[in-house]
């Protein structure tokens, strides 16, 4: 039977030639290259993998839904030149060429360029739309106001049927059920979409019955998105008198109604979980507080305890009382009379020394006032006329006292007066000879 088959099928094994299956797959992938060498096709994103190496390995599926799948590799080079975040469900066109995997013969494309589809014009007009606002300053983080940290009532404006709206609701039953939770229902994309919101900012603001407002959607791509970029919705977040927290879109994805709130999540549930405080984590917080204050007021009364019975025992011993404060009297009395004599010991101590230092002034100055005495004795003495009429001159004067100095106060026949060391004369003057040479 197996040598029929064979017979049936092959003239002679030696007289066909065979493919090896290296060599077939090349040029089947050589085919490809040349038939196909440089394209672009479109897709939607699946299993993206970015592994540790840069790599980027994932299957790009039909965006029409038909059954048809392409694997792709975006080698490191190519995927640090990609100016997004690939992620599933993204919608793409890829740059590349096709080749065949030759280990596993499988076909794949590999990709030197993405691009975002529909992603470079919106997102084009949403930095120039970010530039104008921001510089106005509605995203200024000055102008900020923080949400009530225990809110009463919160709002939420989005869809009804929205998984965001099940997702909030969810958070604060399970955090917050005492918090009343308000819908102001919009839709969240669509052509209508921004006027709606717009007008559920505006009634919210009316009615005033909510503390915070939450303004939410689920994730999306930039056009499901785009209701939240619309410059009329930035402006009514920003009006709005009412605290916004902004939750829309997943974690990487960013709005400019996330940049006008007052605060940003990063999802629904998270906007749900910064409105309001876990309950058990207030009664957790309440319960230290009341510890503590437990402690202290305890340890006050036992204070003013202790104070009570230090002073009962002082009020029950008086005569301990008396005994300290006549021991304290008795040290006092005894210091001050110390004080008293060792005080009139300097003085007296003082005084004799100023004594001392008096008679020994008063010595000197007697002897000074001697010596001063004596001095002058001497010059009086030498001063005295006597002593120089003793040495044998003569005092003469007129009748009349008056002492003559000079031969030219006399004349002749006049009577003058001769005073010596031992007695006086009287004279009369018989001649006169004036010494001519003193005239001269």
């Amino acid at each position: 039977m197996l040598g029929s088959a064979m017979s049936a099928g092959f003239s002679s094994p030696s007289a066909i030639p065979a493919w090896g299956v290296a060599a077939l797959v090349g040029a089947v992938g050589a085919t490809l290259a040349d038939r196909f060498g440089a394209c672009t096709v479109r897709g939607e994103l699946s299993g993206f993998v970015r592994a540790g190496s840069g790599h980027c390995y994932f299957n790009l599926k039909d965006a029409d839904g038909a059954p048809a799948l392409l694997r792709c590799a975006m080698f490191r080079r190519a995927a640090s030149l990609c100016d997004f975040a690939p992620a599933d469900g993204q919608q793409v066109l890829l740059r590349g060429r096709l080749s065949v995997y030759e280990p596993r013969g499988e076909l794949q494309f590999v990709v030197e360029a993405m691009q975002r589809v529909g992603a470079g014009a919106l997102f084009e007009q949403f930095v120039r739309l970010k530039v104008k606002l921001e510089a106005e300053g509605l995203f200024d983080p000055a102008r900020k106001r923080a949400p009530p940290r225990f809110p009463r009532r919160i709002g939420v404006i989005t869809s009804p049927q929205a998984a965001a709206l099940r997702d909030v609701a969810i958070t604060l039953a399970r955090r917050a059920p005492h918090v009343q939770l308000i819908v102001y229902p919009s839709p969240v994309q669509g052509a209508e979409a921004p006027d709606c919101l717009v007008d559920a900012l505006a009634l919210a603001a009316r009615r005033a019955e909510v503390d915070t407002l939450l303004l939410c959607r689920g994730g999306g791509s930039l056009e499901d998105l785009w209701s939240f970029n619309d410059e009329r919705v930035v402006r009514a977040v920003v009006a709005s008198p009412i605290p916004v927290i902004c939750g829309v879109g997943h974690e990487t994805d960013v709005t400019l109604s996330d940049f006008a709130a007052d605060v940003r999540a990063a999802t629904p549930t998270g906007a749900a979980e910064l409105a309001a405080p876990a309950t058990r984590d207030c009664e957790s917080v309440l319960q230290t507080f009341a510890a503590a204050l437990r402690r202290r007021v305890g340890g006050a009364v036992e204070t003013q305890l202790q104070r009570v019975d230090r002073l009962a025992l002082h009020l029950a011993r008086p005569a301990h009382v008396l005994s300290r404060h006549a021991q304290r009297l008795d040290a006092l009395d005894q210091r001050t009379r110390t004080a008293l004599v060792a005080g009139l010991q300097r003085r007296a101590a003082e005084h004799e020394r100023r004594q001392a230092r008096a008679r020994v002034a008063m010595v000197a100055r007697r002897q000074r006032e001697h010596s001063r005495l004596e001095s002058l004795q001497a010059r009086l003495h030498a001063l005295d006329p006597k002593r120089v009429l003793a040495r044998g001159y003569a005092w003469l004067s007129d009748v009349e006292d008056r002492p003559l100095s000079s031969v030219r106060q006399l004349h002749v026949g006049q009577a003058i007066r001769a005073q010596w060391a031992d007695g006086r004369a009287d004279a009369t003057v018989t001649a006169l000879r004036p010494d001519d040479t003193r005239d001269a």
